[in-house]
């Protein structure tokens, strides 16, 4: 007679409401707050952690329609689980926030499941490099030239070889500012995010001004949504410049729908949105098919552990907020090596983090 698996005993989740450290805007968005959902899984004297980035409704989402679903489920299975949570949530509306709760819950039984297993998370889920590289992000447009080009060369200065800004709120001043910030980093590479910000012929029109800057990457010149215009710049931008989206992919007809319409040279996908670990994979996989780079955006205590399994990577968003709220919620945080690297601490189970509860409490909203 064997022993009855480990199955998953609880779920619960926690959400908490960060001020960010200055005023922060892009070229379609402004705000002063990070909403962060934490999710725990109990199973086998074990807790596992996840999280998103998402609305306080998430963590309803979790504790009800998905904790009935996964609770009592084998902990040693996480996949299954998440393909339980998919059609859970068919009345929910799967894409936005439904999407992003399962994606924290299968986050935290991939890390419950592999604590249980005494097991490095990167190494559990087969890693195929030893190391994520990373590129630094933040580059406000609500920041002014000092301060951009400040933030961006304290990470070149760091070893990330690589930087990013956002662009778009102001067309009348980003020529200013890729001088200061070409001017702060020398011959480092520079990325730039418009998030959406341009129309079809205005993104063309940019995309050769941010050419004579030797800007190799710009994120969602127009809509993500606009796949047509997406593969529009793709084949008439500049030689030597590739157009990335996909970070506000919820599930993997949209990855599909992306990479079909040729709208991109390099896919992105955020972890915390796209299904959590399960998802990310999947997604991984249909680029592994066409030979194509994904890049993972943002959260990147999950994202660095993940991105070791992912075959063709290009790199991770090591986001200014994210970087600054993980490291107030966690102990055990992975921080980026004179190589532009993170490199995940295989000596520990899981993710490798321990919450620091009493530091969070102070945000705590629901």
């Amino acid at each position: 007679m064997t022993d009855a698996p480990p199955t998953v005993e609880r779920i619960e989740a926690a959400v908490y409401v960060i001020p960010t450290d200055a005023p922060e805007s892009d070229g379609t968005l402004e705000w002063d707050s990070t909403t962060f959902v934490l999710v725990t899984a109990h199973g086998g004297g074990r807790t596992g952690i996840g999280y998103t980035y998402a609305g306080p409704a998430a963590a309803q989402v979790v504790t009800g329609k998905l904790a009935g679903v996964v609770v009592g489920r084998d902990a040693r299975t996480p996949v299954a689980s998440w393909a339980a949570m998919l059609p859970a949530v068919r009345n929910l509306g799967k894409p936005g926030l439904a999407a992003e709760a399962i994606s924290a819950v299968d986050i935290a039984l991939w890390d419950l499941h592999t604590r249980l297993l005494d097991l490095p998370l990167a190494v559990a889920i087969g890693a195929v490099h030893e190391a994520t590289p990373v590129y630094g992000s933040g580059g406000f447009t609500s920041y002014d030239n000092a301060t951009l080009g400040a933030q961006l060369a304290d990470w070149v200065e760091a070893g990330i070889p690589q930087v990013k800004m956002k662009v778009g709120r102001d067309p009348d001043a980003d020529l200013g500012r890729l001088r200061a910030a070409r001017d702060a980093i020398g011959d480092a590479r520079l990325l730039v995010d418009a998030n959406g910000a341009y129309q079809r012929k205005e993104a063309t029109l940019w995309a050769q001004r941010f050419a004579e800057f030797d800007v190799r990457w710009l994120e969602e010149p127009v809509s993500s949504d606009d796949l047509a215009g997406l593969a529009l710049l793709r084949d008439r931008g500049p030689a030597g410049m590739d157009i990335a989206a996909g970070e506000y992919g919820y599930d993997l007809p949209y990855f599909q729908r992306m990479l079909d319409a040729g709208a991109v040279d390099c896919l992105q996908a955020d972890v915390t949105r796209c299904g959590g670990i399960s998802g990310l994979l999947r997604v991984a996989a249909l680029c592994d098919a066409r030979s194509m780079d994904l890049s993972l955006h943002c959260a990147p205590q999950v994202s660095a552990q993940v991105g070791t399994a992912v075959w063709h990577l290009r790199h991770l968003e090591y986001f200014h907020d994210h970087v600054r709220i993980e490291g107030m919620a966690f102990d055990g945080v992975l921080a980026p090596e004179p190589d532009g690297l993170l490199h995940p601490d295989r000596s520990r189970p899981g993710l490798g983090l321990t919450v620091k509860q009493v530091d969070l409490e102070r945000y705590r909203v629901a």
